[in-house]
């Protein structure tokens, strides 16, 4: 089975900066979109970024500038990294990518068990 291991979450001040890791592991043929996803108090969970296998990535509108997600396929990881984190960013933020768990396989969606990221002062 596949697993999808989450790092880096913590208490950071406004204006500062995090990097978010997230590892597959198990057995699978490939890694399709891979994407974070974050869940504030009180709010639904929303898309943060995605990036393609080819390194394409989009962002929802209110982190466009601020944070960078890439990934690293030999290793089977993808990063978030987060600048000028304001508080409204506090959330927990979700690992997600699209598994291929062997050739010629259906897609199927594996989620990450969440990592706090708390922006305050």
């Amino acid at each position: 089975q596949v697993q999808l291991v989450e790092s880096g979450g913590g208490l950071v001040q406004p204006g500062g900066s995090l990097r978010l890791s997230c590892a597959a592991s198990g057995r699978f043929s490939s890694i399709n979109a891979m994407g974070w996803y974050r869940q504030a108090p009180g709010k639904e969970r929303e898309l943060v970024a995605t990036i393609t296998s080819g390194g394409e990535s989009n962002y929802v509108d209110s982190v466009e500038g601020r944070f960078t997600i890439s990934r690293d396929n030999a290793k089977n990881t993808v990063y978030l990294q987060m600048n000028s984190l304001k508080p409204e960013d506090t959330a927990v933020y979700y690992c997600n990518a699209k598994i291929v768990r062997w050739r010629f396989a259906a897609e199927s969606s594996v989620w990450g068990q969440g990592t706090q990221v708390t922006v305050s002062s």
